[in-house]
């Protein structure tokens, strides 16, 4: 049988990689997929540059629609990225016909819905396993390996990024300013790490996992995104004191009240696995009714480690390329007209526990106002920690920090008693609220 014919737009770091495996692997892959799969044609603007890469082995041009207009393709990969170009080309691909692998979480989490439907329409798929957690194969265990199961929750470090820096302030004793410029002189971070250090990565994958563990559209214009900006390396240690692990996680979840979407730093017990995921590495928890607990770890960024993912989903497709589109796995794992528009909870109705950092006065009665102000809110504290006024100050303080452990509360409940210990005269900064995640 002859090979199967790709289509690259965009032969970058991923781009590079998914050649250099695909060549590389090339027998290991036609015996898998059952037919060869070949990279015939590369779209970059750098010609020169993918002339380098490819020596030879496949045609370069400069114009993407040239991909997507050869009738001897048959799949083409995106790795442009962004929201603009990419999301035209790819509607192009599906409306001549072709199949369409993407890395582009936010391509996805943003007008996913438009891209499903049209590629359900024209009968052809989608593929994204590249488009979270790198390397790691969490879309197909969502998607396949756990389809009998009713997912409770998830939640998962899917910003190497991020987790880099935290790492780092927490190993180090760096403030966050210290810690990402380390991370950007090692390659860790990019020269305008917005998108990593404010969440939005990582809540761009959160929204995509959110749509194939519940049957849901993909909403990321309803998650609620928080980064790790004004964290802090003393919050950090006092985390660590009470046997806790601050990392920034993407958390989606089943309630009684709809699903939970959420993106922010969260406090895990140091004893859970994923409490000890380090550097810049991934790692998603998923619970389903029937498997329990299940844990994915691995790299979730990098040249190969994505082109990994890439592959995947191109032997997928060539397994199933002749196949009735009814027979194929949905994008979303559930079929279009089974989709449920279930509401997404705004913070307020969220349910969790808390951290909380008061500076306060070093006086006596400061813990049985603030303690009075949360018993008539109908919160209750789990732990304090009070520490010396010279640990903070110097000797001769006469401020102190006191660290309260939350039970569970409703972030609505908690926000509003906030305001009025925030209000008391002995407390002297604005108050650190963290939230904490058992995952148990």
């Amino acid at each position: 049988m002859k090979p199967i014919k790709i289509g690259l737009l965009g032969i970058g770091t991923v781009g590079g990689g998914v050649f250099e495996v695909l060549t590389r692997n090339q027998e290991e892959i036609r015996r898998r997929a059952g037919r060869g799969i070949e990279i015939a044609m590369v779209a970059d603007l750098n010609v020169e540059r993918a002339q380098q890469i490819v020596a030879g082995r496949a045609q370069v041009v400069s114009d993407a629609r040239a991909v997507i207009a050869n009738p001897d393709i048959d799949i083409v990969i995106e790795l442009i990225g962004g929201y603009g170009i990419a999301k035209q080309l790819a509607l192009e691909t599906i409306a001549a016909g072709k199949h369409l692998v993407t890395a582009n979480k936010a391509l996805l989490a943003v007008h996913g819905t438009e891209i499903f439907a049209a590629a359900h329409a024209k009968g052809v798929t989608v593929a994204f396993e590249a488009a979270v957690a790198g390397g790691v194969p969490i879309i197909k265990a969502l998607r396949e390996g756990l389809t009998a199961n009713r997912i409770q929750w998830i939640a998962g470090i899917i910003n190497g990024t991020t987790n880099f820096i935290l790492s780092e302030m927490r190993d180090k004793g760096l403030d966050f300013d210290a810690a990402l410029k380390d991370a950007q002189r090692l390659g860790y971070a990019e020269a305008d790490p917005t998108f990593d250090i404010e969440g939005i990565d990582a809540a761009h994958k959160a929204t995509i996992m959110s749509a194939i563990a519940f049957g849901i559209p993909v909403q990321f214009d309803k998650a609620h995104v928080e980064g790790i900006t004004r964290l802090t390396a003393q919050d950090i240690k006092y985390a660590e004191q009470l046997g806790y692990r601050i990392k920034l996680l993407g958390i989606t979840k089943r309630v009684a009240q709809g699903i939970e979407l959420r993106v922010h730093p969260a406090l895990v017990p140091a004893r859970r696995l994923i409490a000890n995921v380090e550097g810049a590495m991934n790692a998603v928890v998923v619970h389903g009714d029937a498997v329990g607990t299940t844990l994915y770890y691995g790299k979730g960024a990098g040249s190969e480690p994505t082109a990994s993912a890439v592959i995947a989903d191109l032997v997928d497709i060539t397994r199933l390329h002749t196949a009735d589109p009814a027979h194929r796995v949905p994008s979303l794992a559930f079929h279009p007209d089974a989709l449920s528009d279930v509401r997404i909870l705004p913070m307020r109705d969220v349910v969790t526990s808390y951290y909380l950092r008061l500076r306060v006065a070093d006086e006596t009665g400061v813990l049985a106002r603030v303690a009075m102000l949360m018993a008539d809110a109908g919160i209750s504290i789990d732990a304090v920690l009070q520490r010396e006024a010279d640990e903070i100050g110097g000797e001769g303080s006469t401020q102190t920090d006191l660290i309260i452990l939350t039970h569970d509360t409703r972030e609505g409940t908690l926000d509003d008693a906030l305001v009025k210990v925030q209000a008391l005269p002995s407390v002297l900064a604005p108050i650190v609220r963290l939230r904490k995640e058992e995952l148990a």
